[in-house]
């Protein structure tokens, strides 16, 4: 069992945690009926994702043996069967399916259209240079909507944006680290990594940071913010996204981390508390002026 949990990833559900953005900045936290929608959407997610993760695991796990940490992935190292693996992403599918459908808002078509891109990511899309990276952006883009257009909350176009590039940051990172973990081994591991080379991703991750950082302080000083929000203040908050961008960017070049954004907040404190600051910063601002 401990084999299959890991299997399921569950440390990665951190990044479902992208759903609640529209509670949280649509100032519906406090409804319990849009709540209870947002949860079921997490809930949803964390399912799905796991299937997806069960089912590129499955697919990978030749290519996974080489690498030097995913080699001890359950499929990859033998632990766990094919067989099992193969129920256990249809159980998560199945689950996941019932409760967007049934709970999780009024738009199930994000959850089936987030299916259906990781499914042509996993048999072929991971293998085109720079769309590989657009098309995982796009899962936690259409997670944002779920939290957003599926709770009847009307996103922020610059809020979207933000997501956007931050998101490709992430997967461009995710990209850099590969490179640097496997090196010369590279494209033995994840093909597409022959069609990348480090300067080029440092370019690319520069680009979708500093995208990332203007895009976000242009939002919290944007008409529309002020006029919705009642305050100037979330201004305040750009500091704490500029830190944990540039502690990211620290431990990728540094510390050989990036690969897994999930494991980098839960394991590196100052990407914890830049965070945790600048969340309830956030809150702290949005309740004084409801």
């Amino acid at each position: 069992m401990p084999s299959m949990l890991r299997l399921m990833r569950p440390h990665q559900w951190l990044k479902n945690g992208f759903v609640f953005v529209g509670l949280l900045f649509g100032h519906a936290w406090t409804d319990p009926v849009k709540l209870g929608q947002a949860l079921a959407a997490f809930a949803a997610f964390c399912l799905l994702a796991s299937a997806v993760y069960v089912m590129n695991d499955l697919v990978d796990r030749e290519q996974d043996r080489l690498h030097p940490r995913k080699k001890d992935r359950p499929l990859a190292a033998g632990t766990v069967s094919v067989t099992a693996a193969m129920v256990l992403a249809l159980a998560c599918l199945a689950a996941g399916s019932a409760v967007a459908v049934l709970w999780a808002g009024s738009a199930p078509w994000i959850f089936f259209a987030y299916v259906a891109l990781n499914i042509g990511y996993s048999f072929g899309l991971k293998h085109v240079v720079i769309l590989d990276v657009f098309i995982i952006a796009s899962g936690f883009m259409l997670r944002i909507l779920a939290g957003t257009l599926g709770l009847g909350i009307a996103p922020s176009q610059w809020l979207l944006l933000c997501g956007l590039m931050l998101t490709l940051f992430l997967g461009f990172a995710k990209r850099r680290a590969e490179l640097n973990a496997l090196l010369a081994d590279s494209a033995g591991h994840r093909r597409v990594l022959e069609h990348y080379t480090a300067p080029m991703l440092d370019q690319f991750i520069g680009i979708a940071a500093a995208g990332t950082v203007i895009s976000y302080a242009l939002y919290t000083v944007s008409a529309e913010t002020v006029a919705l929000h009642g305050t100037r203040g979330l201004i305040a908050t750009v500091p704490f996204v500029l830190y944990g961008m540039l502690r990211y960017l620290w431990r990728l070049h540094t510390r050989g981390g990036g690969g897994d954004p999930a494991q980098e907040l839960l394991t590196d404190p100052h990407l914890l508390a830049a965070t945790a600051g600048w969340l309830l910063l956030v809150l702290a601002l949005l309740r004084a002026y409801e």
